[in-house]
């Protein structure tokens, strides 16, 4: 019988896979779509011949460790994303765009040469043939005891595939919406998978191809925005390649999912048309390449298609735990603790599962817990010194990607959650020997003296955040920010005392791999 199903062709699913594989794990991928990369979607320009990236185009590599770490193991090549020059911004179409006195937008970010799919490919290319399954879309599963039955539609009708485990690593809302489960999953966890929004589930993405960049030749960056009414696009960036020879600009639609299909007719005159409001004639007779993610079946639920009201929040404890005796987990952007909704999020899932799949048997050293509590608490001894500059790295990400509120409170739990995945991996290294040590219900003895390592961190990178604040010229012009009310340090405290929970739990589960 199969060991373990994965249900999502996504990079989570692809890099879980890999994982499994790399460790001689039996492992099967499935994948609803013709094509496996989920909402990494690269098209080529039959004008330039260049990458169109239609989904993900940018990552952090100084702020998003998953991800630097896989391109340097794919070796894949990346570049920073263009973002010198003049910042344009177009308030009134009768009226010539202005220049903004910003920097940069894009804090730092890099793209892939050859597309985002170069990292599918290769992650693809490094797994078994006869593991990966198109068009096999997910419809119920069943819990059998010892294993579970998954169903499938796929072109010849209905299949069953056993498995003594499956990882969803699907958009939550697409599980609940789609997938029939015997028995029910509880309510707690139906109701997390309704609540959590699929990333880039109601955005549209337009990227127009050109003979030449020329933007860049008349001082400006590519980066603009429009916020007047008849807006198209909202936000609109460089998207040429390294050499800014195959050039091009891209976008995301302004116009509301509900009012798309009206205008995709017309879409490439309106796109052109605001495009050439703002650079000029030679914006026209691009080459168009548009998608609509709210239009794919396989991305966006049909709760996903109402507006965001505000940012999302991701990594809710019931889509991180294990379900049905450890037989049922979810994986995936949307269950990440840290970067959710991004591809370090998907990423970030995928090595949490793995440390729950693949045993820790492995480690090189041969020494007693003593000794590996010594060297852990040595290791975070060292990261309460570097955890303030974490913090300020956070911040200054934050507010390069234009973020305007909750700064603080994004910057520390971001910071603490990068912090708490690295430590997962120490202890995932480190020879703690689990022989003769009691469990009740589940918990380990051993697990409490791991966590008083960290006694006091959360209460520490506050105190030296807000200490940071108060003297801070970078967020001068945010005084809710620079001086911490009660009610908006209790929401922090709140999400730092989340994210410890979750950690608690994670380091459980790595404990026990052992």
């Amino acid at each position: 019988m199969l060991e373990i199903a994965i249900v999502g062709g996504g990079v989570s699913g692809l890099a879980l896979a890999d994982a499994l594989h790399q460790a001689g794990k039996s492992f099967a991928l499935y994948e609803a779509r013709s094509r496996l990369g989920g909402r990494v979607l690269t098209k080529t320009s039959a004008l330039t011949g260049g990458a169109i990236d239609l989904g993900p185009t940018l990552f952090w590599p100084e702020t998003q460790p998953h991800m630097r770490a896989l391109v340097e193991k794919l070796g894949l090549a990346h570049f920073p994303q263009h973002d010198s020059c003049s910042i344009l911004q177009l308030s009134d179409p009768n009226q010539p765009p202005e220049s903004l006195d910003v920097v940069g937008v894009h804090g730092g970010a890099h793209r892939l040469k050859g597309g985002m799919n170069a990292l599918v490919t290769a992650l693809a290319n490094r797994l078994p043939a006869d593991s990966l399954h198109l068009e096999h879309a997910l419809t119920s599963i069943e819990n059998h005891g010892d294993f579970v039955r998954l169903q499938f539609k796929t072109a010849n009708g209905l299949t069953t595939v056993s498995a003594r485990k499956v990882v969803l690593a699907m958009p939550p809302r697409l599980i609940a919406e789609h997938v029939s489960f015997n028995p029910v999953l509880s309510a707690e966890l139906v109701e997390a998978m309704r609540a959590t929004h699929t990333w880039m589930a109601f955005q549209a993405k337009a990227v127009t191809a050109f003979d030449q960049a020329f933007w860049r030749a008349a001082g400006h960056s590519g980066n603009a925005f429009s916020n007047h009414p008849q807006s198209v696009l909202a936000e609109i960036f460089d998207a040429c390649d390294e050499s800014g020879e195959q050039a091009a600009l891209g976008g995301f639609v302004a116009l509301a999912a509900e009012s798309r299909e009206a205008y995709r007719r017309s879409m490439p005159v309106l796109v052109e048309s605001q495009l050439t409001l703002i650079f000029g004639k030679q914006a026209q007779d691009g080459e168009l390449h548009y998608q609509d993610w709210s239009a794919e079946t396989y991305t966006c639920a049909s709760l996903d298609v109402a507006p965001l009201t505000a940012l999302p929040v991701y990594g809710d404890q019931h889509l991180r735990q294990s379900w049905w005796g450890g037989k049922l987990m979810l994986s995936g952007a949307e269950t990440a603790s840290h970067a959710g909704g991004y591809l370090e999020g998907a990423l970030e899932s995928a090595a949490r599962l793995k440390r729950v799949l693949i045993s820790s048997s492995t480690s090189l050293f041969n020494s007693d817990n003593d000794t590996s509590l010594q060297r852990l608490k040595h290791w975070v001894d060292e990261q309460r010194q570097q955890a303030e500059a974490h913090y300020r790295n956070n911040l200054n990400h934050m507010l390069s990607n234009q973020y305007k509120s909750q700064v603080t409170q994004r910057a520390l739990l971001g910071t603490v959650e990068h912090i708490y995945e690295e430590a997962l991996r120490q202890i995932e290294q480190l020879p703690f020997n689990i022989q003769d040590v009691t469990i009740e219900q589940g918990r380990l003895a051993l697990t409490p003296a791991v966590l008083n390592a960290f006694a006091g961190f959360n209460k520490e990178i506050v105190e030296a955040a807000i200490e940071f604040n108060r003297g801070s010229c970078a967020i001068s012009n945010f005084p809710q920010e620079q001086v911490i009310d009660e009610e908006y340090l209790n929401v922090i405290q709140r999400d730092l005392s989340a994210a410890w929970r979750d950690f608690a739990l994670s380091v459980n589960d790595v404990l026990l791999a052992k």
